[in-house]
């Protein structure tokens, strides 16, 4: 056996092999930073199947059951995904000629203009020194609608003309799903062994990402793929312009607490009052005030359960930061840095601060 002296490690040492470590952590992380995106998705899309991967081991060997929970995934995620890349394509498209050529802002200035509420208004803030001009607004309406569909329609046709590139990065995330299902107990061991908090604190860490990565997914998303379909389907019902690429902006929008999902259906009934269809705008806002209170106060809190609890401005916050730094994948990402620091928060809190104060 070796002696005491053989397994120990001087301070010096120590310092040098941390310093080693530290280095081969960063360069590992620079390896990983590609598929970093690719990596968070296929941790939530695990969270989200493994039940079904579970349920499958009772009847099936674990590889097999791993293979039959990734064929569902592309059935449900892969196919309906690029059909709806390039229906996307064509929206956009759509959004841009109807922002060109339609007459609805002209309808909207003529409103406007006419409109007594709105002459007062204007005289009000002539007073103050402000110069209102209902024309103004319908060349920002009609400004944005163009720019906003020529964007989309640039983004939803690079993602269609990068067409193997994105199979392969949905391959790499197929194949990252397929080992985490099968290993994902064995990695949670492995970085509680690696890190250096006690074991109960990093099952606090652990049990919160997963329970968030649930709300994130289970609640918000599932919940805003549901408001963003019936919303499309309303869209196309009432025969409005590009339903598909509404429905997908109501899906992220849904995201959002307070505001959510009427920020367009809002608008979109202002503007069918304008155009003469009254009947129909009053229905869209029942619509909208029955599909909100449905999702966001039985349906969500049903699906997410109590577990996660964060002030409702601090998930508002996280999910614009997360937009604004993140692009799309920001509306993830936020909720997911927000509740490591509010974890951490409180584990520094309960333990450390009462050490800190009595030194």
């Amino acid at each position: 056996s070796s002696s005491p002296t053989e397994n120990s490690m001087t301070p010096a040492g120590t310092k040098y092999f941390l310093v080693v470590f530290m280095i081969s952590i960063f360069f590992f992380g620079r390896i990983l930073w590609p598929f970093w995106s690719i990596l968070v998705l296929s941790f939530l899309l695990t969270n989200l199947f493994r039940p079904i991967y579970i349920s499958s081991c009772r009847i099936m060997p674990n590889s097999l059951a791993s293979v039959f929970t990734c064929l569902l995934i592309i059935a449900i995620v892969f196919i309906p995904l690029t059909f709806f890349v390039f229906s996307l394509t064509d929206e956009a498209l759509n959004l841009y000629s109807w922002g060109r050529d339609s007459q609805v802002g002209l309808k909207l200035q003529s409103f406007l203009q006419e409109s007594p509420l709105i002459a007062k208004l204007q005289e009000q803030m002539l007073e103050i020194g402000f110069k209102f001009d209902p024309s103004q607004v319908t060349q920002s309406f009609t400004y944005l609608v163009k720019r906003g569909g020529l964007l989309l329609y640039n983004q939803a046709s690079g993602w269609a003309t990068n067409i193997l590139q994105f199979l392969f990065l949905f391959f790499m995330m197929i194949l990252i799903i397929f080992f985490l299902l099968r290993d994902q107990p064995k990695l949670i061991a492995y970085m509680i062994r690696l890190s250096p908090l006690p074991e109960d604190e990093n099952h606090l860490l652990i049990d919160k990402f997963q329970e968030i990565a649930n709300a994130v997914i289970k609640g918000n998303g599932i919940c805003g793929l549901v408001q963003g379909i019936l919303g499309g389907v309303v869209f196309s019902i009432l025969d409005l312009n590009s339903p598909i690429l509404w429905g997908s902006i109501m899906a992220i929008l849904a995201f959002l607490p307070i505001f959510g999902i009427g920020l367009v259906l809002i608008p979109t009934t202002l503007i069918l009052a304008v155009s003469d269809r009254f009947s129909e705008a009053v229905f869209l806002f029942i619509f909208y005030i029955i599909l909100s209170f449905t999702i966001e106060y039985i349906v969500k809190p049903k699906m997410v359960g109590t577990q996660v609890k964060m002030h409702t401005l601090m998930v508002f916050l996280s999910i614009i930061g997360g937009l604004s730094v993140y692009g799309v994948l920001g509306i993830i990402y936020g909720p997911l840095i927000i509740t490591a620091f509010l974890t951490l928060s409180a584990i520094y809190l309960k333990r450390y601060e009462p050490n800190i104060r009595k030194k």
